[in-house]
């Protein structure tokens, strides 16, 4: 009997909980490691080109809902499906990689960095991000939760194994992101390898081709890069509106607002059968929210009754300027927290109009953001957007569970 347990937990979808929880603690792990070796004018250049690989990275979160969608709602065609989704990823993986290049001088200037070199770095980066979407959904779609506990987990270990050698070596922004490019083909083979068995061929369907998969992962990526931007836009415009040491500052403060962003992932993958049902989303959405802003809250008092253990975690003494707005910080990740929530809901039922809401806020953000000339000034203004978009979005989305559920595609099976 003792021996079935751990063997149940590798194939149970909490294995895929525990792993995301590895995956974050490596990633900002990594993050808080390159802000302490860096300081804070090299991180902020770190981070700005973490937030524009994040955003980038809707492709890859895309794919992934792609194949999870479509090999959960019909198994049947998981072999079509999966040969579909994997040629659709290297496509795609090459010709982000490609535009990626193209547009890095533009990058290069609005990021205001010292060389291309990290610019470029953030190229090759973009490719494996992308292919493991894919290699994940195919995965996920098949309940394989131990393989894709792997991938997650190879994602986080390796970026802060890697990545650090990388920094204690040179540290440097071209460091940091040569560690972050290698890292990433690290859950790349671990896909491969766990995909590489040939499969029967299986019955085929004209809704799984090629084109039909390249359409779907297109919709998706436009409804989750509205959210993505939303979280990522304020660093690319503090690295215009503020001096560089600022800049760096703003960024320290967000490691902790991603931390308490990321926190309650365990709410959205347990919540989000239940919002993908509609007799039970209204109360699920409830129950999930009141959680997040519980947890949120939680961080915050942390924040700012441990101010000084906070300032530890951020990157230590050279981020002292920010300590006595960390607990803001800390509000802003509850807050972005509760509107990740809301976009998971979203496309649990399939609301494209509530889409057109977020981009509204991303563009008011944006436009704010750039009139403002002080660390305070940014951070108060991205807290207000942000809020008053959670409060529209809540009301619309409680509004919309007010009618009956409409017919809809299968939403998305997340891990656990």
């Amino acid at each position: 009997m003792t021996n079935r347990r751990p063997r149940s937990l590798l194939h149970s979808g909490a294995f895929v909980a525990i792993a995301m929880g590895v995956m974050n603690v490596g990633t900002y792990g990594f993050q808080i490691i390159a802000a302490r070796a860096l300081g804070p004018s090299e991180y902020g250049a770190v981070a700005s080109l973490m937030a524009v690989l994040i955003v980038v990275a809707v492709l890859q979160l895309g794919l992934q809902a792609t194949a999870a969608r479509r090999i959960a709602g019909e198994p049947v065609h998981v072999a079509q499906i999966e040969r579909g989704i994997l040629r659709v990823s290297y496509r795609a993986a090459l010709a982000l990689g490609a535009l990626m290049l193209l547009i890095s001088p533009l990058l290069w200037r609005v990021l205001r960095l010292d060389g291309i070199a990290p610019v470029i770095l953030l190229a090759v980066a973009a490719v494996p991000a992308t292919i493991m979407g894919g290699q994940a959904g195919i995965l996920q779609g098949e309940r394989r939760w131990q393989p894709l506990g792997l991938v997650y987990m190879g994602v986080g270990v390796s970026r802060v194994v890697i990545g650090t050698v990388c920094v204690i070596i040179a540290p440097t922004e071209t460091s940091a992101m040569l560690g972050v490019a290698i890292a990433l083909w690290v859950p790349v083979a671990i896909g491969w390898w766990t995909l590489r068995a040939h499969r029967d061929p299986g019955e085929t369907s004209e809704e799984h081709r090629t084109h039909s998969i390249a359409r779907e992962t297109i919709s998706a990526s436009l409804a989750l890069l509205a959210f993505y931007l939303l979280c990522n836009v304020d660093i690319v415009v503090a690295r215009n509106v503020l001096d560089e040491h600022d800049a760096g500052l703003y960024a320290g403060g967000l490691i902790l607002t991603k931390a308490v962003l990321f926190l309650p992932q365990f709410v959205v993958v347990v919540a989000f059968p239940s919002l993908s049902t509609a007799s039970q989303r209204r109360l699920a959405l409830v129950r999930s929210l009141a959680l997040v802003a519980a947890l949120g809250t939680v961080c915050t008092l942390g924040a700012w009754l441990l101010s000084d253990f906070a300032l530890v975690f951020i990157g230590g003494s050279e981020y002292a300027d920010v300590q006595s707005r960390l607990w803001l910080f800390a509000v802003l990740g509850t807050v972005l927290a509760m509107l990740q929530l809301l976009v998971y809901s979203v496309l649990a039922r399939r609301g494209t109009r509530s889409t057109y809401i977020i981009w509204g806020g991303v563009v008011v953000l944006l436009v704010a953001a750039l009139q403002t000339s002080t660390l305070d000034g940014l951070l108060l203004t991205v807290l207000a957007v942000d809020t008053v978009l959670l409060v529209v979005l809540t009301a619309v989305s409680f509004w919309r569970l007010r009618e009956p559920a409409a017919e809809a595609e299968p939403p998305v099976a997340l891990a656990g």
